[in-house]
């Protein structure tokens, strides 16, 4: 009896030690976005190289036929609601190439963009990816869905290994510097995600709020980006691109915006600035919901 009791009482103490580190951690924290205070307003499409103009044709007849009959709104609406059923699986295990080349549509994107483009399991998904397989069909090919960092995207698409980049990509005119673009099919932003106890931004009631609270922070202040987009100019600065960014605090790059946000939940940094749509997404995936 008394070897029982002393067992249970190393159990219980055991027990409350698990309890007291996972209360001093904290946990994982719940986020939330500020989906209606947007920083910037953008558009995005499909990057080809300026050579390829019989590419950017049909991808823009093809664009225009989806937009009046009404089938482009339908797709975005599907991927944003969840009831979209597209997924895709490349048939080849790697980029094509020698002369069986011209028969494969090469989509540069990076697969970590819900609900433009990601993964369900190991099957590739999104508003681009279905765009894609329609561009494919169109053009009588076969689709292959090139998975790599955001910021290779336009240098695969200018170098040839890619024949189009479909990655949720904004056009800006230091990028027309280097390819083409083809006629914009969605409008987008920036907006910010940070904890859900978060108090910075508490009283925030506009974007411009926000930008002054950004603007008030120092360089303890961690905000995340993924590497490459427009979320990591707006908040670092890149003058080429038009953006003063914020030097008084501290941008940290990421590969994906699921990274930045996975951080933020964890306490890691401070907020994360990310596009609309994908805020929203991974934002609810990151809380459970």
């Amino acid at each position: 009896m008394k070897k029982f009791l002393a067992l249970a009482l190393v159990a219980a103490m055991v027990l409350c030690s698990m309890v007291a580190f996972s209360a001093c951690n904290g946990g994982k924290k719940q986020v939330k976005v500020f989906e209606a205070y947007e920083l910037t307003a953008e558009s995005y499409a499909f990057a080809v190289d300026k050579e390829n103009t019989a590419l950017k044709e049909a991808a823009n007849e093809l664009l225009a036929d989806l937009k009046e009959s009404g089938e482009l709104s339908n797709i975005i609406n599907s991927f944003f609601d969840g009831s979209a059923t597209f997924v895709y699986e490349n048939p080849v295990s790697s980029v094509p190439t020698g002369a069986d080349r011209e028969n494969y549509l090469v989509v540069a994107t990076n697969a970590y963009f819900p609900p433009f483009e990601y993964y369900e399991g190991n099957k590739l998904t999104g508003v681009d990816m279905k765009i894609a397989s329609l561009l494919a069909a169109k053009l009588n090919k076969t689709l292959y869905i090139y998975d790599m960092e955001f910021d290779a995207v336009i240098t695969s698409v200018d170098s040839g290994l890619a024949d189009i980049g479909m990655a949720g990509m904004t056009v800006n005119e230091e990028r027309l510097k280097t390819i083409d673009f083809t006629s914009e099919y969605y409008e987008s932003a920036q907006v910010l995600i940070t904890a859900a106890d978060d108090t910075v931004f508490a009283d925030c009631a506009s974007a411009d709020d926000i930008v002054a609270k950004l603007a008030a922070q120092d360089k303890t202040f961690i905000v995340g980006a993924q590497n490459g987009t427009t979320g990591y100019m707006y908040t670092a600065g890149d003058v080429d691109f038009g953006y003063d960014g914020f030097a008084n605090l501290t941008a940290k790059g990421y590969n994906t915006g699921a990274l930045a946000v996975l951080d933020l939940a964890n306490g890691k940094i401070n907020a994360v600035i990310l596009d609309k749509q994908p805020a929203i997404m991974i934002a609810r995936n990151s809380n459970g919901k």
